[in-house]
């Protein structure tokens, strides 16, 4: 099944070099996957994953592990950034 991952800001790093500037790649993943299992997957540290959206809605740290996606469906990721 495929799905889409969004990396932004100094997460684009963990996408192919050919994707980064696109800040996204389409992924083909079995059934079931987690955002966790996608996190992982690509190398990213937890801890630099602030902001997580599933198809524009937010999943909670502690929801990771157990909510899968679903054909088509995007998975985006923010690291913590400052600013004021």
């Amino acid at each position: 099944m495929k799905v889409t991952l969004k990396l932004f800001a100094s997460l684009a790093a963990h996408l192919p070099a050919e994707a980064r500037s696109r800040h996204r790649i389409e992924l083909d993943v079995e059934p079931g996957v987690t955002v966790a299992d996608l996190i992982q997957r690509q190398g990213i540290p937890p801890s630099q994953c602030a902001i997580v959206l599933v198809d524009g809605v937010w999943v909670a740290g502690p929801e990771w592990g157990t909510r899968t996606l679903a054909e088509g469906q995007a998975l985006a990721i923010w690291p913590p950034v400052a600013g004021g």
